[in-house]
């Protein structure tokens, strides 16, 4: 085939595969509780206070039972392509050790950082299995029809 055929060809193709699915989905995940009710919260209340008026967070930080966080994003999708983040809206609120609240802070996704993650594997010396070991150290682990006397074997 031609260089001129080919790339017809594989235009012919894009544009094909881009007519099957021309629906643009746009989603919203998460629980952000409307402006009214987030202008409602103040320093000082404890955290029933805050249920009451913006229901159930989010999320609640595993480490840090004290924080809070309200967010939501719509995420546009199409077809078999990259989902695209649109919007992003995360209200984080702190908690004092008197249950109180100490902080109230909005961010969006203009304010977010874009973390790269790093594939680097650190190898841990003393945990390589040698060669028999690697190779046959499963022998005789598992006897699915029980041992001559007939009883199953668990290890």
């Amino acid at each position: 085939m031609s260089t001129r055929k080919h790339i017809l060809f594989n235009v012919i193709t894009i544009f094909a595969l881009s007519a099957c699915s021309s629906d643009v989905f746009v989603s919203h995940c998460g629980n952000m509780p409307t402006e009214e009710r987030i202008e409602q919260v103040k320093k000082g209340q404890t955290k029933d206070e805050v249920l009451d008026i913006l229901g159930s967070p989010s999320s609640v930080v595993s480490l840090d039972q004290n924080t809070w966080i309200y967010m939501s994003s719509a995420i546009k999708k199409v077809a078999f392509f990259k989902p695209e983040e649109l919007d992003r809206d995360v209200l984080t609120i702190r908690f004092n050790d008197y249950n109180q609240v100490a902080s109230i802070e909005r961010l969006n996704k203009q304010q977010g950082k874009q973390i790269e993650v790093n594939a680097d594997e650190t190898t841990t010396s003393g945990n390589e299995p040698g060669f028999f070991e690697k190779y046959f150290g499963g022998v005789g682990m598992f006897m699915p029809f029980g041992n001559a006397s007939g009883t199953q074997v668990n290890k």
